[in-house]
């Protein structure tokens, strides 16, 4: 297995948006990258598994949540350095939209806390600018602008 800390090439991670009725599944990171941060949930790849795969598994491995996979949200860099200058984590990640299907919510494998927020209510979670674009990008997937206007509009 290869080593996750300064690592001699990019680690592939999947992530999944969970939304349910305005809210957005979070997971508070047990370890390093973003220890103590809240993030979404999701995980490294395994070798011989799917995309869509490891995003179920991860997120039933952090979250105690069966999901349906969907399309993917975005797919983007997150490389971090050390103090002088060496990449110390460097991941290729996927994010997926995700659909609940079943299970409880709870904190498990390498979290140390979930929790389910309002959309409008994530400033106190102080997530990464990119978490937060990523979440508004799946809003806009699962309704889509045009959609939303036309739900507001009565019919003639």
């Amino acid at each position: 297995m290869s080593q996750r800390r300064y690592p001699t090439r990019p680690i592939v991670g999947v992530g999944g948006v969970i939304l349910d009725a305005g809210r957005v599944v979070l997971v508070r990171r047990r370890y390093e990258p973003l220890a103590g941060r809240w993030s979404l949930p999701g995980g490294a790849l395994e070798v011989g598994e799917t995309l869509e795969a490891g995003v179920a598994r991860e997120l039933l491995e952090e979250t105690g949540l069966v999901v349906r996979v969907g399309p993917v949200i975005e797919v983007f860099d997150r490389i971090l350095r050390d103090d002088d200058g060496r990449v110390q984590y460097h991941f290729v990640l996927v994010d997926f939209l995700c659909a609940l299907v079943g299970g409880q919510l709870e904190a498990a494998d390498d979290v140390s806390e979930v929790a389910l927020v309002w959309t409008d209510l994530l400033g106190p979670y102080d997530l990464t600018d990119k978490t937060l674009a990523v979440i508004r990008r799946a809003e806009t997937l699962r309704c889509p602008p045009a959609a939303r206007a036309l739900r507001r509009e009565p019919r003639a």
